[in-house]
């Protein structure tokens, strides 16, 4: 007997529920740009990165030697999928950052194979990107409900489906993006929305070796570089800016006392960019660097004590030999 909502559609064309319309993510970018250019220290966040070039650009890098954790992450899942699956046997499997949905694949074919799968959600920001994924995976999953949500993880948790059983996932190290307050108030966030029964998959990137860690952000054929650079090129085409991404140099850095990588963008002149759409001119000193990215990384420890604060209880972690990477298992206190 199905324990999902009445009314859930188990077949044909998947259901998308927009929260994030072209506007909002217009108004998002201005203020970012806004905000993080005229910033003491310049910041723009990672999520600009991602047009359908930058798309492109980060899917070469997931295949580049030096670019250990996707593969790391895909190995842990498919040792330990079905194990996840017989400990949470959730019938709903919700998606953070969803994306192209490659991976979720490996946990919808372990909870089918538990015998307990009825409903697919992911959640993203991109709704070109969702509505062709949940297309896809409603035709190759015939009978699964597919509620696809576009939103923003830090605002519209709240819009994730109820009912039935849930393992809500976090994955690709996304996590580490977040500064520890965004980090703080997400979980915290996320552990309101979680009701008993409910599971909690992250996977988080684990502190290793600096030379390591700075090679795969900084590879040897420079596609890294060019996905860094390619955040200018969408200034300059969606707020009319004069971005010349030649005169900026790629840096990757290792920041011990934060754990995490940092990229930056370095101006390698002296030169003042105009913003056209914000009527904004932003001066940049010869060697000054705008911050584009951070990617913490984490120990096991620190990582059980911020998911204990945000009001969760560790039920299993799985890494592999070395220590590449961290899969864990989390559910709310009730």
């Amino acid at each position: 007997m199905s324990r999902l909502p009445p009314g859930t559609p188990v077949t044909g064309e998947p259901t998308v529920e927009v929260h994030v319309t072209p506007a909002d993510v217009r108004a998002a970018l201005e203020h970012d740009t806004a905000v993080g250019l005229s910033a003491p220290q310049k910041w723009l966040p990672p999520v600009w990165f991602y047009d359908d070039r930058g798309s492109e650009l980060f899917d070469r890098i997931t295949r580049l030697p030096e670019y250990y954790p996707t593969r790391a992450e895909r190995r842990l899942l498919e040792c330990h999928a079905a194990e996840i699956a017989a400990r949470c046997r959730a019938d709903t499997l919700v998606e953070l950052g969803a994306g192209t949905c490659d991976k979720s694949r490996i946990l919808l074919d372990a909870l089918r194979t538990q015998g307990c799968l009825e409903r697919f959600v992911p959640l993203d920001v991109s709704e070109a990107t969702l509505r062709w994924s949940a297309a896809i995976l409603a035709t190759s999953y015939p009978g699964l409900a597919v509620h696809a949500v576009v939103g923003d993880l830090h605002r519209h948790l709240d819009r994730m489906p109820h009912g039935g059983r849930r393992l809500v996932a976090f994955l690709g190290g996304t996590i580490g993006n977040l500064v520890p307050e965004q980090r703080r108030r997400f979980l915290f966030d996320l552990d309101c929305q979680l009701e008993a029964g409910d599971s909690f998959l992250l996977g988080a990137d684990l502190v290793k070796d600096p030379e390591r860690l700075v090679a795969a952000y900084d590879d040897a054929a420079g596609v890294t570089a060019a996905f860094n650079r390619n955040v200018l090129l969408v200034l300059d085409r969606e707020l009319d800016a004069t971005f010349d991404p030649a005169t900026f140099e790629h840096v990757a850095l290792w920041d011990a006392e934060r754990s995490w990588i940092e990229m930056r963008l370095r101006s390698t002149i002296e030169q003042v960019v105009h913003v056209g759409a914000l009527g904004m001119d932003v001066h940049f000193a010869e060697g000054e660097d705008l911050r584009t990215e951070i990617s913490a990384k984490f120990t096991a420890r620190d990582l059980q004590r911020e998911l204990h604060d945000a009001g969760f209880v560790v039920d299993a972690m799985w890494d592999q030999p070395g220590g590449d990477f961290l899969l864990v298992l989390a559910s709310p206190y009730c």
